[in-house]
């Protein structure tokens, strides 16, 4: 599927409203090309059924990130769905400026990240349901009656996401070693039930990237660094790995390391590691391991 959208003020400022938009996109692509209606999907016994997010991976370049984006840019979006069978999806999403890149999204030139004028978006979905009325927890497997999904091409094996997945979960980040000497940061986060959740009251998708993005302003503070600084940073790559859901009264620890990139490059800017692990009551809920371009200050702080 190809479109072409115009950013609004909806979609753009906080990554979290633009990643948002992406997830709309997915539903939109799954529901035009798998016979089902993602936002209004039901299972067997005919109760609601929900395409939740499982893994979402951003990259970016210096040339178009998240951040970039503001009002009235044109961007040319082109997706594609793979099969996973029934009770699971992956969608690419390939996004650059209107006028950019165009034609089929092949999974080799996807995967080699090599426009720099395209930000590569990859979302691993599964068909989830409530395990119990009224609770977040205890999400269980559960995909539509009328999910097609036989006609799906399959992702070549090299690029299939469950690996990459499979060892965050087990060892609480996406990289393959971490490194010594990390600088740690620990916060707690209240789930906000006015703006954290969605309209069927899960926590939304998008709003994991928002707490990212909140304990990593605070951890800048703790730093020393400002606020300037933060709305200045580039977002190159951006895992995250969603282990499970959290209810409205929920108290989130959010456990950071950082770490210098070890291939950082650029006079006056540095790249960072950044690897967060958020738990809800000691359950794990999500991993994200982040690659920050901080770039240097030019302009004065705030």
């Amino acid at each position: 599927m190809t479109r072409t959208e115009v950013v609004k003020p909806g979609m753009c400022g906080p990554s979290s409203l633009f990643m948002g938009e992406v997830g709309d996109w997915t539903w939109d692509t799954v529901s035009a090309l798998c016979g089902t209606n993602a936002f209004d999907a039901r299972n067997a016994a005919g109760d609601p059924t929900y395409l939740s997010f499982y893994y979402f991976h951003v990259r970016g370049s210096r040339d178009l990130h998240v951040n970039a984006l503001t009002f009235g840019d044109e961007l040319a979006v082109t997706s594609r769905l793979f099969g996973f069978g029934s009770e699971s999806v992956l969608a690419l999403h390939r996004i650059g400026r209107a006028g950019g890149r165009t034609g089929e999204l092949d999974p080799d030139r996807f995967y080699a990240f090599d426009d720099p004028g395209c930000i590569y978006v990859e979302t691993f979905n599964r068909w989830i349901s409530r395990g119990a009325p009224g609770s977040n927890e205890g999400l269980v497997k559960s995909s539509p009656v009328d999910f097609r999904h036989e006609h799906l091409p399959t992702l070549p094996g090299a690029y299939s996401p469950r690996k990459v997945y499979g060892h965050a979960r087990s060892t609480g980040t996406f990289l393959a070693h971490k490194p010594d000497d990390p600088v740690t940061f620990t916060a707690d986060y209240p789930v906000e039930p006015s703006r954290d959740l969605n309209g069927v009251g899960l926590l939304y998708f998008a709003s994991y990237f928002a707490i990212v993005d909140w304990v990593l302003l605070r951890f800048w503070r703790h730093r020393g660094l400002g606020v300037a600084d933060f709305l200045r940073r580039v977002v190159l790559d951006q895992r995250l790995c969603y282990l499970g859901n959290a209810n409205a009264d929920s108290v989130l620890r959010l456990r950071l390391e950082c770490w210098p990139a070890p291939d950082g490059e650029g006079e006056g800017e540095d790249e960072e590691i950044v690897n967060l692990v958020m738990e809800d009551r000691g359950r794990v809920i999500a991993v994200s391991t982040l690659r920050v371009l901080r770039r240097g200050d030019t302009d004065g702080d705030a």
